[in-house]
């Protein structure tokens, strides 16, 4: 009886104890920062969410496939003396080296291949006097350019961050749609993200892969620089044009096209001529709506009259991650300008 006692006696604090314990108050969650995005390279975070396709209406061909293959696609734009497309090339007239040594062609294609593009708005704050300009230029273009039956367009607006504002479409009315209800231009400008976020939205998407960018070329926000961007598009095959609204808003400021240019215009400039030099394709200044039709005419009949010229590299043909150099050249003809990529990296 004792023992019984003795052992309920020392058993009641801890019944007590355990009773009346309090449940420790959770720590409240910080509120977290409103911040803009930090750039991670793509191999370091989840890669950016792919739209749900639409399903394929029976018997249609699926038109959006993954290339698993090494081929290197070299588009080729090849005009005479007059500036006039050549177009009656065959492969025996192209000469392709890698490196400075000459290489074989795998095969040699017209531009009939579908085209893939990505269209990047700049919505900052920058371009408040071209903003109906650079509307009227991007409904403009996909009017003109994009071919329903074969190619596919999305569209991205660049302000401090980018956004999807338009998933990979054939419809020119949603994409056109999308542009005329961009909100008030506000913000800085991550030029140099957006094009590597669109470079990685292209992705491994077959076709040829297109950047049009519609901007005034400056950046005042990024965390990436001109090279990583650079790379980025280099990786991934991916040609850029550049239409700048620079000129347009010189002349309406000043009266003149090239207007008072400041080191950051310079800068911005440099920049855009780059991207456009290192992977075949083009800047356009235009200054009114008849310019801009003619710019957008031009890109138009090149991504028509292109050749596509296809590379395969042999296995074990330098390291992964190399960067190798490309020139092409037309035999016998020193009168022709040639403009293609001037790289690739090895994947």
């Amino acid at each position: 009886m004792k023992f019984a006692l003795l052992l309920i006696f020392l058993l009641a604090p801890a019944v007590s104890a355990q009773s009346g314990r309090v449940k420790p108050t959770e720590t409240p969650s910080p509120t977290p920062a409103v911040r803009r995005p930090v750039y991670v390279p793509q191999q370091d975070r989840p890669r950016m969410a792919r739209p749900t396709p639409t399903p394929t209406p029976a018997g249609e061909e699926e038109d959006v496939q993954t290339i698993n293959s090494v081929l290197v696609p070299i588009p080729v734009s090849v005009t005479d003396a007059n500036g006039r497309a050549v177009t009656n090339l065959k492969i025996s007239d192209f000469e392709l080296k890698v490196d400075g040594k000459a290489v074989e062609i795998g095969e040699l294609a017209r531009s009939e291949s579908p085209v893939r593009l990505a269209m990047l708005f700049d919505n900052s704050s920058s371009v408040m006097a071209a903003r109906e300009f650079e509307k009227k230029a991007a409904v403009r273009f996909f009017r003109r350019v994009l071919r329903p039956e074969k190619d596919l367009a999305a569209l991205f607006s660049v302000s401090t961050v980018t956004r999807l504002e338009a998933p990979f479409t054939k419809d020119i009315s949603a994409i056109t749609g999308a542009i005329e209800a961009f909100p008030k231009p506000e913000g800085a400008t991550a030029l140099l993200e957006g094009i590597v976020l669109a470079a990685e939205y292209l992705g491994d998407i077959d076709g040829r892969r297109v950047i049009i960018i519609v901007s005034d070329g400056d950046d005042t926000k990024s965390d990436v620089t001109f090279e990583q961007s650079l790379r980025a598009v280099q990786i991934r095959n991916v040609q850029i044009y550049v239409v700048r609204t620079t000129g347009f808003e010189n002349f309406i400021r000043t009266g003149n096209r090239s207007g008072n240019a400041n080191i950051r215009q310079l800068a911005a400039e440099r920049r855009m001529s780059e991207f456009t030099r290192q992977t075949g394709g083009s800047v356009y200044l235009p200054i009114d709506e008849d310019e801009l039709d003619d710019a957008f005419d031009q890109i138009s009949v090149e991504l028509s009259q292109q050749y596509i010229l296809s590379y395969y590299p042999e296995e074990g043909d330098g390291k992964r991650g190399d960067f190798r150099t490309l020139s092409v050249s037309v035999k016998n003809r020193p009168d022709l300008t040639i403009r293609t990529r001037n790289g690739y990296y090895v994947r």
